[in-house]
């Protein structure tokens, strides 16, 4: 077995594992810091498929400001520390025909692709790509989503003064 096969089954465990801790786990800090494996696991995946800027991204927007958040807020409210989140009543029936379609899905997808090997080299940086294009090809997108952003920053601070 390659080494980029090991690499990846140890990444793709680390992220379901922790995902079901993060959705089993009764407490809402513990399940927070579940979450942050998640995201490493993803972070980790996407390294492994080549998408560099989309690992980065995972990293900065997801650990670095979604989840911080999440810790912040929780820690920072003392009444929700104690909370339990789960209420103990496991609906099995919807739970097993999720995972059994999930299951069908899944087989009929690895049934019908055809395996390639996957080449050892590393794969080249897709963010001088992705920069060229969203500076030259998409620039006029590039801008109007910027000024969208900058108009509904702005809403929401004049919202959160009030």
């Amino acid at each position: 077995m390659p080494i980029y096969s090991i690499i990846f089954y140890l990444f793709a465990a680390i992220t379901i594992l922790s995902a079901f801790f993060v959705v089993t786990t009764r407490n809402i800090i513990h399940s927070a810091y579940y979450l942050l494996f998640t995201f490493f696991g993803v972070a980790g995946i996407y390294v492994l498929l080549g998408a560099d800027f989309i690992a980065i991204v995972q990293l900065v927007v997801y650990i670095g400001g979604i989840l911080i958040l999440l810790l912040f807020g929780v820690m920072l409210t003392n009444k929700i520390t104690h909370v339990q989140i789960k209420t103990g009543t496991i609906k099995i029936v919807p739970a097993a025909l999720a995972v059994a379609l999930f299951a069908g899905i899944l087989v009929t997808a690895l049934l019908n692709t055809k395996w390639k090997t996957i080449n050892s080299e590393l794969p080249l940086s897709t963010t001088h790509s992705l920069g060229l294009l969203l500076l030259q090809q998409y620039a006029v997108a590039f801008e109007l989503l910027g000024i969208l952003l900058l108009i509904a920053l702005i809403g929401a601070a004049s919202m959160a003064r009030k």
